[in-house]
């Protein structure tokens, strides 16, 4: 079916996201199946004055993606157009999810520098909202883009590159889906390669105290805090020679599924029920995990399965600032009523030249706290907020924050810049919402 005539199914089916924050019922939607039939979809929503915003997996848990116009579902644009050998880069459709492409990659013998946590975001939405894992020199996926192609306001298709509209694509890398609809997403890969994971719990003074050695003796370092415990653990992944030593498969399966899904989901579950035994269950979930060594493939390492709904809000600081934020962290914890059953998530990105990368221009540590799907979030949120704000923190995009306009173009000293070429692009603001008045201005 063209995208034409699905766009013409005035179907009024409710979309919501993974964490439940968000729902919209579009007054249609449009499943294309290539560029051009994306960009007729989009001429007809702006003859019919309907806005338009595309989804991919409802991963974000802000509204950057809700519209009550025209939504885009990504689902048929998916798959490798191309792998490009001599350059080391291969070219995938955006509605493409980042399992399905670290699989085919896999397959290819190639793989991305970097990843997130996680891999069920499609690969437009992740780099659209800024999505990046940890990495003292290997930076955000939005970092890997070497080239893009979108629909713009009129429908037609642009191509961005370093070399060519520059300007675009030093902004739509991480376009906040302000600017356009991508199309096609081209990443630099290299030879796949082998990561040793260090997995182990650590004191929450030493961490802080080491935090600077830990960053700069390992490729990639991140660790969690569990609120109501002076505990951590950590995670340091370095490339290795091999051989590969992936985690057994009983091992795993304990580690990975049982302790941090299972367990801590019907952990996370009695903590809403009585919101007292929390505490306890903090501790007894930060002794659960053991500390284990193991060595595969970049995705296997970076990524691991999150079963256990929940909302999130999570902040870039200068990375020098860390240490003192998560103190003042910790110390709001432990003063406040609040009870805490997630841990606190830190991790850190070099310096990126992408226009509204959280990472953009600076040094990067990021700070994500967490609330059980369901459990009043706001106070702790709020809280953590005034904190992390008050050390030049920027949001991610895709989650829970509170900024507007006039906070963020005093933290991101491109930010004019991004606004006056999403002015050029999309001056009738076809590609709007509330969510991005709010976070960009009219």
């Amino acid at each position: 079916m063209s995208a034409t005539l699905a766009d013409q199914r005035a179907g009024r089916s409710t979309w919501r996201n993974w964490a439940g924050t968000v729902a919209v019922t579009p007054r249609r939607e449009a499943r294309p199946a290539s560029a051009a039939e994306l960009g007729e979809a989009v001429r007809r929503a702006a003859e019919d004055g309907l806005r338009v915003k595309t989804v991919g997996t409802g991963h974000s848990f802000t509204s950057i993606a809700a519209t009550d116009g025209l939504l885009i579902r990504p689902d048929l644009l998916t798959g490798i157009r191309r792998i490009d050998r001599s350059a080391m880069t291969v070219t995938v459709e955006s509605g493409t999810p980042l399992r399905r492409l670290n699989e085919a990659l896999d397959r290819e013998g190639l793989s991305l520098t970097n990843m997130g946590d996680i891999m069920a975001q499609t690969v437009a939405g992740a780099i659209s909202t800024g999505t990046h894992g940890t990495g003292r020199d290997s930076a955000s996926i939005a970092a890997q883009v070497r080239a893009l192609e979108l629909v713009t306001a009129d429908g037609s298709v642009l191509s961005c590159s370093a070399q060519e509209n520059p300007e675009v694509f030093a902004a739509a890398r991480v376009g906040l889906g302000a600017l356009g609809v991508i199309t096609a997403v081209t990443f630099a890969v290299e030879p796949v390669f082998l990561l040793t994971a260090r997995e182990e719990p650590m004191p929450f003074e030493r961490v802080l105290e080491e935090f600077d050695a830990l960053h700069a003796e390992n490729e990639h370092f991140e660790f969690y805090w569990f609120p109501h415990t002076g505990r951590c653990n950590t995670k340091r992944n370095n490339r290795s020679a091999g051989p590969a030593a992936p985690p057994g498969a009983v091992g795993a399966w304990i580690e990975d599924e049982l302790l941090s899904n299972g367990a801590f989901q019907l952990l996370c579950s009695l903590g809403r029920a009585v919101p007292a035994a929390v505490p306890a269950m903090a501790r007894l979930s930060s002794r659960a995990l053991s500390a284990r060594t193991y060595t595969d493939i970049p995705y296997k390492v970076f990524t691991s399965p999150r079963r256990v709904r929940f909302v999130e809000m999570e902040y870039a600081l200068p990375r020098e600032a860390v240490v003192a934020a998560l103190r003042e962290l910790r110390a709001m914890v432990e003063r406040s009523p609040l009870r805490i059953g997630f841990p606190v998530e830190v991790r850190t990105a070099p310096a990126d030249d992408i226009t509204l990368s959280t990472a953009s221009g600076r040094e990067s540590a990021y700070v994500a706290v967490h609330m059980y799907r369901g459990t009043p979030y706001r106070a702790y949120f709020t809280a953590a907020e005034r904190i992390l704000t008050a050390h030049g923190g920027r949001p991610h995009w895709g989650k829970i924050h509170t900024r507007d306009a006039a906070y963020l173009s005093e933290v991101y000293p491109r930010f004019a810049e991004f606004t006056a070429l999403r002015d050029r692009l999309d001056p009738g603001r076809l590609f709007h919402n509330p969510y991005l008045r709010r976070v960009l201005g009219d």
